[in-house]
């Protein structure tokens, strides 16, 4: 299972907002969405309203990147057909408390907040009231109630986070990344001895793959709720990743050349974040990710940029 989700902070992306104040435009992608992609004859066809009309709005979201087209062969010559770029589009306002004194500027990602995901169960979420959802079903990572979401887990697949650059927005000169987060392995009920290698990638760029030793089930995780089974998993270890201009460092030890240099931040308005478990893992124990309300930490999905 993959989904395209797009996140969009309102007062950044005003453009796009005003392209959906329109019925048409939003027939149009409610109709790619549910059909797959269509050329503009089609797309006239389906909605019964001139060529002319469905050519003029569809442009209007190719401008701001809610549909793409690309060139097919046709019975004469060739023909541009539209694909919508999301599954589903998510509306939020960003944190924008100034850069602190500090040297740091820090977002703490909700752990349902995931842009884009692909994850085989057995599965699922929770909250800290309850299973969102239905267990071991893919799709549950879909539900919108995910947002609310402070323990997931997966066997293969993964889930990938879109942060702010808030260091383009500082005006700032990154020195180095951080990411911080708790987790651990998986596997039906617990085990002390269950080895997973668990990759953290960013902006597409394999920074580290660390074994997770277990999946801790010896007792309750200090934030952990209560209605949680004990047989469940409780809690992680809090990883730590440093990016600097001299490779990526793990709680202090060198584990990747992997520098600041090869993430290209000043080119990218996003940070991405994708975290999971490869299918050709040596140790492929699956993974936990323990956010608010669960585990020994209580904490978000952290990522601090620390200034030059």
């Amino acid at each position: 299972m993959s989904t395209e989700i797009m996140v969009v902070d309102p007062l950044e992306r005003l453009d796009l907002l005003k392209s959906l104040a329109s019925e048409v435009r939003v027939r149009i992608l409610d109709l790619l969405h549910r059909k797959g992609p269509k050329n503009v004859n089609q797309v006239a066809e389906e909605l019964g309203l001139p060529q002319s009309t469905i050519s003029a709005n569809i442009q209007v979201l190719v401008d701001v990147g809610l549909i793409e087209t690309k060139s097919q062969k046709a019975r004469k010559g060739s023909q541009k057909v539209c694909y919508s770029t999301f599954s589903e589009l998510v509306v939020v306002f960003k944190d924008r408390t100034p850069a602190q004194d500090l040297g740091v500027i820090e977002v703490a990602m909700p752990l349902g907040l995931y842009t884009r995901c692909e994850v085989s169960a057995p599965c699922g979420l929770c909250s800290k009231d309850g299973v969102i959802g239905l267990l071991d079903v893919p799709d549950t990572f879909l539900d919108p109630d995910r947002m609310r979401a402070g323990l997931l887990w997966f066997t293969r697949g993964f889930v990938e986070y879109q942060f702010p650059n808030n260091a383009t927005l500082a005006n700032a000169k990154v020195g180095g990344l951080e990411l911080a987060m708790e987790l651990s392995s998986e596997v039906p009920g617990t085990s002390k001895d269950w080895p997973s290698d668990i990759t953290v990638a960013i902006n597409g760029h394999e920074i580290d793959t660390w074994t997770a030793p277990a999946d801790y089930g010896d007792k309750r995780g200090k934030h952990t709720p209560g209605w949680w089974k004990l047989a469940g998993s409780q809690y992680g270890d809090l990883a730590h990743w440093r990016v600097t201009s001299n490779g990526t460092y793990r709680n202090n030890d060198k584990v990747s050349k992997c520098s600041l240099a090869d993430l290209e931040l000043q080119r990218h308005r996003s940070i991405r974040i994708r975290i999971g478990v490869k299918e050709d893992a040596r140790h492929p124990g699956g993974i936990n990710i323990f956010g608010s309300g669960f585990g020994n930490y209580s904490n978000d999905i952290v990522l601090r940029l620390l200034k030059a």
